[in-house]
């Protein structure tokens, strides 16, 4: 009876630690709250991250704020909508995400980090286009990050009025600001997803 107590418990054991690797092996812990992706062939991808407040009503047209940190677990498996735009894909006003595939399986691998900015002529082009995916680079040993932007009149439009009302007297570029809040995002974040924060390269085509 004793020998049979005894197995029983390692049995228990082994059931429990097992779960709680697979409860925690996709949930993961940022600046901004807690994320949990998805896992395919030895690749890991969070989808839909926010790294900016919504750019819409009162923010319009003005830079981007940094993401309020968020309750639970955000369910980062899906692409967030484009930017508006004239092409025909999903899109929205609130479009400030990003997406990141690692194949790390500990926040002390540190591999370098590829941050991709589409292009589109500042007017079209999202990361949810297939052509943008991230898991192929990430094969190569590196953690993959794709970001969207404000594009068109929404992203880079000035006008004295716009000027008036900020704080820096400036109006325009809000698509270049966005982008650097999302690298912003990246620095303090992206060790967290096996990514070294000193080695960071930007590339993309087009504008």
């Amino acid at each position: 009876m004793k020998s049979f107590k005894i197995l029983l418990f390692f049995i228990l054991g082994s059931s429990c630690f097992t779960c709680l690797g697979q409860s925690l092996s996709g949930i993961l812990t940022t600046k901004s709250g807690k994320v949990e992706g998805t896992a395919e062939n030895g690749i890991k991808s969070f989808k839909g991250i926010p790294f900016a407040v919504p750019p819409v009503g009162e923010l319009r047209w003005k830079a981007p704020q940094p993401v309020k940190p968020w309750a639970g677990v955000l369910k980062a498996e899906r692409f967030a909508p484009g930017a508006v735009q004239p092409q025909n894909l999903e899109q929205s006003e609130d479009c400030l995400y990003l997406n990141i595939w690692t194949t790390a399986n500990s926040d002390k691998e540190k591999l370098p980090v590829m941050v991709w900015i589409h292009g589109g002529g500042f007017s079209m082009g999202a990361p949810l286009e297939p052509t943008y995916y991230g898991q192929e680079l990430t094969r190569k040993g590196v953690v993959f990050v794709s970001i969207a932007y404000r594009l068109g009149i929404l992203g880079y439009m000035a006008h004295p009025d716009l000027s008036a009302e900020s704080s820096s007297k400036t109006s325009g570029n809000y698509g270049l600001l966005d982008q650097i809040e999302a690298l912003k995002w990246v620095q303090q974040n992206i060790s967290v997803f096996g990514g070294d924060p000193e080695k960071v390269t930007i590339f993309g085509e087009s504008a």
